[in-house]
Formats: structure tokens, C-alpha cells, sequence
């Protein structure tokens, strides 16, 4: 089941059968405890409805903080040691990735999250930006995880890589991160199988193209959720992400214009431009 935050209201996708939520506030909706029965109660004894228009879906997010988890991957691992050799903090990267505590860091407000289809900003002071795209967690005030959404965690990695004190900057600014283009509404982990694919669009034509499966993950959900959660509050919820395992070439960078496709199986695809 699959559910949507749209300017038309909220939907739930089961199947290809659509339905409309009574209306409630989207932060009511991501905490209740009975969400998934009380959805399925609505899709069960409402009548279908056309889906929402394409344009009309915005961002799943209302008041929940955004936070990502980093070095989850080996392929991450290894692209963070490189950028950051020559400003003595290389190592830091192998040692996070081998320790029991993973690296975990505030990502954005919702109002720095765009929306699937809105463009996301490139930094006028760094050279070198990548998306980073990334299994989203959703994640209710209880600290439960609700299901699953497609994050992009749009990063300066020469910026980072300068010093490792400068990661919020290298993270943190206007429209840098996007979520949807929905929640796949389950608590249990995903399949190891499962895909996630980038693809990066120049000028109509794709000039970067990767793959990787969870399998590839190093920490489970509910290992990254604990420890974000531990000895912390966030009374709307929040999204966790939890790290990429897909990085392009030091060679490349994203420019104006290019247009970001991210795919996870069992979620669908979301599209960004840059600017």
C-alpha cells in the first residue's frame, strides 16, 4: 500500500485501485498507531477515485524533521575516504563504517525539502555536487518504523571533503534533499534484493547510470532508526536516510539542467531537476 501527500488532499494507492483519506492533518495520519488497519479499512470499504494528477503530488513530509546516516555502504566508504585524504580526515570514514556507532546527521527542515518534479539547488560555492540517492525510513513520534520512501540527499563533495567539520554545509541548505514520490506503508525490511537506481539525464541524454541492492547495506533500518531515536524526541516523527551506495566518478559533476531519476523497487521514481 502506498500513500500519497498531494495539493488534492492524501490518497492511498493499493494496487491500482486509488482512494481518498478523510480529511485529517498529514502529521495525525504519519502517527497514529492503527495507521496501516485504518487504511486498509478506508480502502476496503470506500469507493475508488481517480488518481491525483501527476503535478499535484508533493513531498510526504508536514513537520518531520529529515536526518541521513552516512558510510552505510562500502562504495560510500571507500568515495568519502578519497575526498577527503588530502585534508587528513580519510581514515575517519573507514572508521565509522567498521564501528558500532554509525555516523548520523541532520539533513533538513521541510521546508528544505522539495517536492517530487521541484528542482533542488546546486550550491554557487561548490564545484563538485552529487545526488546521493538513498532508501528513505519514515518513522512515527513512537520511533517506529512505518514504511518507506525514495530520498535524495543532495551533497557538496568537495566541500566535505575539504574538512569533515564542514559536512552541515556540504548537507544542509536550500532544497537540498527531496523525498517521494510516496510511502510504502509496511514495518517490515525490505527485501535484500530490492533495487535502487540512479539515473542522471543531461540535455535529454543519460550520462550517468547505477545500481545497487539493500544486500549492500551494512546496518539494518531498525539499527539506524534506534540510534537516531536514542535519547532523542521528535514529536511529528521523521525521515531517516540511510545512506548510497551509488556514487559517481570524482570526474563528474551535476550542472543546471540536469534532471535526477532515482527508482527503488515497490516505491516507484522520483524526478528532480537541478538548478
Amino acid at each position: 500500500m502506498l500513500l500519497y501527500r498531494t495539493s488534492k488532499g492524501i490518497f492511498i494507492q493499493k494496487d491500482t485501485t486509488w482512494h481518498l483519506v478523510p480529511k485529517t492533518s498529514w502529521d495525525e495520519l504519519f502517527n497514529r498507531s492503527d495507521l496501516v488497519s485504518y487504511l486498509a479499512q478506508i480502502s476496503a470499504s470506500d469507493a475508488p477515485v481517480a488518481a491525483p494528477p501527476a503535478e499535484s503530488i508533493l513531498a510526504p513530509i508536514a513537520q518531520q524533521e529529515v536526518w541521513a546516516a552516512g558510510v552505510t555502504y562500502f562504495r560510500s566508504r571507500t568515495a568519502r575516504m578519497e575526498e577527503s585524504k588530502d585534508a587528513g580526515g580519510g581514515t575517519f570514514y573507514d572508521r565509522v563504517y567498521a564501528a558500532e556507532r554509525p555516523e548520523i546527521f541532520f539533513k533538513a527542515t521541510p521546508q528544505r525539502v522539495a517536492h517530487p518534479g521541484q528542482a533542488m539547488h546546486l550550491r554557487e560555492d561548490s564545484k563538485w555536487m552529487v545526488p546521493e540517492p538513498e532508501l528513505t525510513l519514515a518513522i512515527n513520534s513512537n520511533g517506529k518504523i512505518i514504511g518507506y520512501t525514495v530520498g535524495n540527499d543532495l551533497s557538496c563533495r568537495d566541500i566535505e571533503g575539504e574538512n569533515p567539520l564542514y559536512l552541515p554545509q556540504a548537507k544542509c541548505f536550500k532544497l537540498c534533499a527531496s523525498l517521494g514520490p510516496a510511502i510504502l506503508l509496511q514495518s517490515e525490511p525490505l527485501v535484500p534484493s530490492t533495487r535502487i537506481h540512479l539515473q542522471i539525464d543531461r540535455a535529454g541524454l543519460a550520462v550517468f547510470e547505477g545500481e545497487t541492492t539493500l544486500s549492500q547495506l551494512k546496518r539494518t533500518p531498525s539499527e539506524l532508526a534506534g540510534f537516531l531515536f536514542r535519547d532523542n524526541t521528535f514529536p511529528a516523527g521523521a525521515f531517516l536516510m540511510t545512506g548510497t551506495g551509488i556514487v559517481p566518478s570524482d570526474e563528474f559533476t551535476l550542472k543546471s539542467g540536469d534532471v535526477v531519476k532515482i527508482t527503488i523497487d515497490g516505491i516507484g521514481m522520483l524526478l528532480n531537476p537541478m538548478e
